[in-house]
């Protein structure tokens, strides 16, 4: 049996670390395009530009990753109020507990999260 305490906590540490790491990434993207503002050149041939490019797009796809883990965070919270949490939600059986203790917010056990 899953401790709900324990969850609670372990989702709220989730969801603090989860945040700064948006911050910090959302800074990082800030500073990168504030720097290229103004800047005409041609990140195609420039050899910085593709460089620059790259980490933008890198951590475009890292801010949206870190967004949708906040929203499975925030349901996971809403299925501890629910009184469902730790119940698969594709096939209604329990979800491990090691695995919640490696991922509070998983919502489907390992069979069905494999499943896709």
């Amino acid at each position: 049996m899953v401790d709900e305490a324990t969850m609670r906590d372990l989702l709220e540490a989730e969801r603090a670390e989860t945040q700064a790491l948006i911050d910090r990434l959302t800074q990082g993207i800030d500073e990168v395009s504030a720097a290229r503002e103004g800047d005409n050149s041609d990140d195609e041939h420039d050899p910085e530009g593709a460089t620059l490019a790259f980490e933008r797009s890198q951590a475009s796809t890292l801010l949206e990753q870190s967004e949708n883990r906040l929203e499975e965070i925030a349901e996971a919270v809403d299925r501890l109020n629910a009184g469902t949490f730790g119940t698969c939600i594709d096939c209604g059986r329990p979800i491990a507990e090691a695995r919640l203790e490696a991922r509070p917010y998983a919502a489907k056990c390992v069979n069905c999260a494999a499943r896709g």
